[in-house]
């Protein structure tokens, strides 16, 4: 079967700048080669429901709960939870929240200028591994968070950002063979015997990525994520 090859940054419907529904997401994985993905929506588990449901429609996909939390510094994912962790807290306090409730801790994209934790943060944080691979990012950011996770020995993840279905499997993380549920993924992530892969924005592309970003702000009245 070879290695299993999940999308660990998906956003749906219940965050406030995506429309899919978890139903969706699932309809897109084969047309990417993909054996599943982590819904981690921004400071909720409402999708949570939807996955289990989907999940017991296609037991043979991996579909990993997760919440992207907004700290004080920037953007924290959390796998394996079932609550979403108090935003608006530091990095730390949401890192040990996360442990004590089971979970796995991975920094979102923290080289990136929005809601990206910054260097500081991203050279000491206690996080299981760091998102190498974001496929929202420009390649400099990219490379930035694959150096520091080499550096620090940590663990390192790939995941698209996803908001609408076209992104779906631009960037994943590959398990080793045999991973097939979702307690396997966590051991992997623990362990960090995953890789990141994928690609980041070109310039043309992040030019129309920040004028989509735009026009969802002023849609939500600039409302923070």
């Amino acid at each position: 079967m070879g290695r299993v090859r999940l999308d660990l940054h998906v956003h749906s419907r219940h965050s406030p700048d995506s429309e899919l529904s978890v139903e969706a997401i699932v309809s897109g994985l084969a047309a990417v080669g993909l054996n599943g993905f982590a819904l981690t929506d921004h400071n909720t588990v409402a999708g949570h429901g939807e996955l289990a449901a989907v999940q017991a429609k296609f037991p043979e996909l991996i579909l990993l709960p997760g919440v992207e939390v907004s700290t004080v510094e920037g953007h924290l994912l959390a796998y394996g939870v079932s609550q979403a962790p108090p935003s608006q807290r530091s990095v730390a306090e949401a890192v040990e929240w996360v442990r004590d409730h089971g979970g796995v801790s991975v920094l979102s994209h923290p080289f990136r200028r929005a809601h990206g934790v910054g260097h500081a943060v991203a050279e000491s944080a206690r996080v299981n591994a760091l998102e190498t691979v974001n496929g929202h990012n420009s390649p400099g950011a990219n490379r930035k968070a694959a150096a520091e996770a080499k550096r620090r020995g940590l663990g390192a993840t790939g995941g698209s950002d996803v908001h609408a279905l076209y992104d779906l499997g631009r960037a994943y993380t590959e398990f080793p063979e045999g991973t097939n549920r979702v307690e396997a993924v966590l051991r992997s992530l623990h362990a960090g015997t995953q890789t990141a892969g994928g690609r980041s924005l070109s310039f043309p592309e992040r030019v129309r990525y920040e004028w989509r970003t735009t026009v969802l702000r002023m849609r939500r009245g600039f409302r923070p994520i």
